[in-house]
This record gives structure tokens, sequence and C-alpha cells, in this order.
């Protein structure tokens, strides 16, 4: 039986290769176009692997992710996408429902080890008291500044600028793939912020520029798309 529409999809078939943080950004990349993403939750553990929760705000965002990423090839094998079966903890909170679990053994004792930690901490700061160190200025360093012409000229190769450290040539083949007449992407060697699209005309690339300004490939950081200069 299906699940009701909710605010929360079930991703699975996804690449097991991926690693926990990189699985996060990139599905958090791909699908904060439909709407705000409340939260990604991607267990490390063997049962849960090529499996992932992406919880949105609301049901309408949710809806509109599910129809248009189904398949979609996300490094190199094709999601499948359905709706929860469940309310995920973040969507409970919000509408008063959260009923928290309770811990298994085996949890509370992880859950008292930070609690002894720190109280063990306390108590040796009372018997000598910490010494603060002395603050070093560091050096600020400037990156470049990669200057366009003011008044763009239509091209079919893209500029992409303000992008996080994070991002790689994975994240942002995925998000420009899905327009026609992708070719390739093209990092620059040395410079994490900046990467060039390329499309078969300057049509294509155009769409995908418009559809993409302002894309925040991380809650805090918004990439500028500009055409390349010729």
């Amino acid at each position: 039986m299906e699940a009701p529409p909710n605010q929360t999809l079930y991703l699975n078939n996804l690449n097991e290769k991926i690693k926990q943080p990189e699985l996060k950004k990139s599905l958090n990349a791909i699908f904060s176009q439909f709407g705000q993403i409340m939260d990604i939750v991607a267990l490390r553990n063997v049962k849960m692997r090529g499996q992932a929760f992406v919880v949105f705000r609301d049901v309408s965002s949710a809806t509109n992710a599910l129809r248009s990423m189904q398949g979609f090839p996300f490094y190199d094998k094709a999601m499948r996408i359905t709706y929860a079966k469940s309310k995920s903890d973040v969507v409970a909170k919000l509408d008063g429902s959260f009923v928290e679990r309770e811990k298994r053994p085996r949890e509370k004792r992880k859950a008292e080890e930070p609690l002894r930690g720190r109280a063990a901490k306390k108590a040796a700061m009372k018997i000598e008291p910490a010494r603060a160190q002395p603050q070093v200025a560091q050096p600020v360093q400037v990156a470049p500044v990669v200057q366009q012409p003011a008044v763009e000229v239509p091209n079919k190769i893209l500029f992409i600028t303000e992008l996080p450290e994070e991002t790689n040539e994975m994240m942002l083949r995925m998000l420009f793939q899905q327009f026609p007449g992708f070719h390739e992407v093209r990092l620059v060697p040395g410079r994490h912020d900046i990467a060039f699209v390329e499309f078969t005309n300057e049509a294509q690339a155009g769409t995908a520029r418009s559809a993409l300004q302002g894309f925040k490939i991380t809650p805090s950081s918004s990439m500028k798309v500009a055409y390349a200069k010729k």
C-alpha cells in the first residue's frame, strides 16, 4: 500500500559508495530548487545504505520534487522516490504531534557518556584554571576577482561564480544536466568558487542560466550564473 502524499520523501537505489556528508550535500543541491528543505536523513548503518529521506516544509514542494526527480541519474544510478510511510521527527515537532521515543539501553549509555565527560572536565577546571591562549592574527588572503562585462553577450558557455568550497563536478553536473543541450562541466584548477558549463547552443545555455540564477547549493551560498566572455 502506497503512503499518502506528505512532506517526507523516501529515496532508494542510491549509490552506496558515496560517503554520507557528500551524499547529504548533493541531495540538498538538487532538491532545494523545489522548496525549503527541513532535514535530510542518510544513515551510515548497513541496513540503510543506498537510502535517504528528504523532508520538505510543505507537501506541494515534496510532490513537485517526486514528479520531477523520479528516475533522476544520481551518481550514475536512477533514484527511486516515494512518499515516506511515517512522519519525520522534524515535521512532528512543527505540528505538535512529536512524542519522544524511549531510548534503548545502548543509546542511553551513549547519551550519558558525553555528560560524564563534561562533568569530569568541569571538575578539572575547578582544580586548575584554564590559561587563555594568546590570539595570533592570521593574514587575510584576498582571492583574485574575475570580472565579467557589464552587458552580457549570449554564449553557449556559462560562467558560474560564488560556489561554496564543497562544490564538486558531480554536483554541478546533476544540476545542469536536467536542461536540454547540456554538454559538460569544467572546473578551474586551484579555484573551488568558479566553474564553466557548456551547452550545445546559446538558447539552451540561456534557459539554464535563467532557471539556476541564484540557486542555493548550500543554505548560505547562492551561485551566480553568467554568460562566459567570448
